[in-house]
């Protein structure tokens, strides 16, 4: 193979003054190249710059975020809960911070993050295989198939489980479902992947994708909510979820020794204590309204849906 030498060549051997000349005339055409090189790269707009500020500009670009309007994915969230047996103890006792009605307000607005009250969204629905009703949301298998997956940008991190949504058609058609679910990319902002049974109320089932439009629903509830401890919880470790809520649920906070502890929340719908503190006991719930529950005496029993005797109010 052959090879480049990337070494200067050496010069040829002369007699007298010019050998002197050999080596004095090479060297000097050598240092003037080497001075302009030099003064090229320090210029302001040389290609040495020009590169370094394109690697700067494709750094600060912002990332882009996909999208589509493709096929639907279905949302396949998993739950772990199953068939609770029923609770004979009498439910614990809970205090309520009432709030002013008033669904416009500036504190409401700030806690109900994408989804507002009072605002009507436009999208599409489409129709997924809901099962038994498990969803992302993790409230476990239901009998009511009148649910939703809502999309990967509106679920905002779990903060859309248990919201009631009444969906409209062009047509005229309308249903109410319960977001138990995530729709994930490619689901667009305000797109809902509604249970096939749900989808059926709307329109014949073989369209696949109509428009639709949707409003958030304060509706008469039967029953108050519940807490729920997840699984593997302990006084170490704890994850605590709300069940059956009228209001979408906004703040979760444990009382601690150092006052309330304001729990961070999961896309699967738990909020954590990741230290323990304040587990088993009291526990702050707030909609998205401000309206505050206090619950007292939650006994720290994993995986048991433990009722209260509180509910939001009806807004």
């Amino acid at each position: 193979m052959r090879t480049t030498n990337h070494r200067a060549p050496r010069p040829r051997r002369g007699r007298g003054r010019g050998r002197g000349r050999a080596f004095g005339i090479p060297l000097a055409v050598l240092a003037v190249g080497v001075l302009a090189c030099v003064g090229i790269a320090l210029l302001p707009g040389s290609r040495a710059d020009a590169g370094h500020r394109a690697d700067e500009s494709v750094a600060a670009a912002p990332a882009s975020v996909p999208s589509g309007s493709g096929s639907p994915t279905a949302a396949t969230g998993a739950a772990t809960a199953s068939a609770l047996p029923p609770i004979t103890n009498p439910p614990p006792s809970a205090t309520r911070t009432p709030t002013p009605a008033d669904s416009s307000s500036p504190r409401a607005a700030s806690l109900a993050g994408r989804i507002k009250p009072a605002v009507t969204y436009r999208g599409v629905a489409t129709s997924y295989a809901a099962g038994d009703g498990q969803g992302s949301c993790l409230y476990g298998p239901s009998g009511d198939l009148m649910i939703a997956a809502m999309n990967h940008a509106d679920y905002e991190s779990a903060k859309a489980c248990g919201a009631q949504v009444l969906v409209r058609a062009t047509n005229g058609a309308a249903i109410t479902v319960r977001i138990v679910n995530e729709c994930p990319l490619p689901c667009a902002p305000g797109q809902l992947d509604l249970s096939t049974q749900a989808f059926a109320k709307l329109a014949n089932p073989s369209l696949g994708r109509i428009p639709v439009s949707w409003t958030l629903l304060s509706p008469t509830a039967p029953d108050m909510i519940s807490i729920r401890y997840k699984a593997g919880s302990s006084r170490w470790w704890c994850g605590v979820q709300v069940i059956g809520h009228r209001n979408p649920v906004a703040v979760l906070e444990l009382r601690t020794a150092n006052g309330w502890r304001r729990l961070p929340r999961t896309d699967y719908n738990y909020f954590l204590s990741t230290d323990g503190s304040g587990c088993g006991g009291a526990i702050r719930v707030t909609d998205i309204y401000g309206e505050q529950l206090t619950i007292d005496k939650i006994a720290l029993k994993p995986d048991v849906a433990q009722p209260t005797d509180v509910q939001f109010a009806r807004r």
